[in-house]
């Protein structure tokens, strides 16, 4: 259990509380929050990642008392639904999250599963608890951190998980460089991901039978006694391209008899970039002019044919290159206004600036974004 105060990176979610502890343990005393911190390393490359704390948030509410919902021979699903807040959940994922229609019938499926075997329990009812690890399967940019993270959410609202966090990992996260590195390695990425879900973005990479003296089945050994060890506290999400997941499955069956739920993620069609990039746009306050409009349809045209195309980040991204271009525009006109509109308004030729139009080049603009940067309508 993550100390109070705490999150399970270890770090304090107060800050002025731990500086009170700090000075406590100057004291030459130890704060109560540290009694029985886990004691992580610091070369941890992965990410933490929490729903954020607004009112629609998916882990800013406790869980729910099923109790509540459950009397004499009757159970009340729809008050569950609603004390949970499921459905909110539900409806930010048709809100925010273009297509994927397959994708949100199997969330939609799932969650139906956990919040009758939690009415099955509270009847007395036999339920077994389900097994919830999961494979992600689709191009870069399809939107499974996404929908893992809103998955993180349902799992934390009907008391299957004990925090709602997402922690995300790849390989280097979790593969040691020498003897004896691995296991604790992974072991230490597994104490951070307790109480929610644990995303390792291209799972195959783990297993390379090519090379002998590879570390990675050592990670998997300790994956497998945790995901079943830990299945009541615990969901493991493994993604990548489906071929490759596959192979992956079929050369550790073990693996593949642990993981329960098999959802596919489809490519977009430039219709569903176009509404992507329209949703985004919006949500940064921006607008595009009838010109931008155009040239952006032309933009995801050319880019799909183009390498190392991401679906949602790559639109994500050519929007932010679209704002630096507005914004070098704008600034190149010192001593000059600007109206409130300019300051609105991405013109064609922001979009147009892209080595995208250059017929001359590959056109393979880089998709790669910080982590952290990720906003509401970003369908990783």
């Amino acid at each position: 259990m993550t100390p109070r105060g705490r999150d399970t990176t270890g770090r304090p979610l107060d800050p002025e509380a731990d500086q009170s502890a700090g000075r406590g343990r100057q004291a030459g005393g130890r704060a109560n929050d540290d009694r029985g911190s886990p004691a992580f390393s610091e070369d941890f490359g992965g990410e933490v990642v929490r729903p954020a704390r607004g009112e629609s948030a998916g882990a800013a509410v406790a869980t729910v008392d099923f109790s509540d919902a459950v009397s004499d021979d009757q159970a009340d699903i729809g008050r569950i639904v609603r004390s949970a807040r499921v459905d909110e959940i539900l409806a930010e994922l048709d809100r925010d999250l273009i297509a994927l229609e397959p994708v949100k019938r199997r969330i939609r499926e799932i969650a139906a599963l956990l919040v009758i075997g939690r009415l099955r329990e509270e009847m007395g009812l036999t339920s077994t608890r389900p097994t919830l690890h999961m494979s992600f399967t689709g191009n870069p940019g399809t939107g499974k951190t996404t929908v893992a993270l809103r998955m993180a959410s349902i799992l934390h609202r009907l008391g299957y998980v004990d925090r709602g966090h997402l922690v995300s990992v790849t390989r280097d996260d979790l593969v040691g460089q020498y003897v004896g590195h691995t296991a604790p390695k992974t072991k230490d990425v597994v104490k951070r991901a307790l109480g929610g879900v644990l995303f390792i973005d291209e799972a195959y990479y783990l297993y390379r039978p090519e090379n002998e003296r590879d570390y990675g089945p050592e990670a998997i050994e300790v994956l497998l006694q945790v995901m079943e060890r830990e299945r009541h506290n615990l969901v493991v999400v493994m993604a990548g391209y489906g071929d490759r997941m596959s192979a992956f499955f079929e050369a550790n069956p073990g693996m593949g008899s642990r993981i329960a739920h098999h959802i596919a993620f489809p490519d977009y069609t430039p219709v569903e970039l176009m509404q992507i990039a329209e949703l985004m746009i919006d949500q940064q306050g921006y607008e595009l002019s009838e010109d931008a409009n155009s040239a952006l349809h032309e933009y995801l045209e050319r880019r799909l044919e183009r390498p190392r195309f991401a679906h949602g980040r790559s639109v994500r991204n050519a929007l932010e290159r679209a704002r630096m271009r507005h914004a070098q525009r704008l600034f190149e006109q010192a001593g000059d206004s600007v109206s409130r509109q300019q300051l609105l308004t991405i013109e064609a030729e922001d979009i147009r600036g892209s080595s995208v139009f250059d017929d001359l080049g590959d056109g393979a603009e880089s998709d790669h974004t910080p982590a952290g940067t990720a906003s509401q309508g970003d369908q990783r």
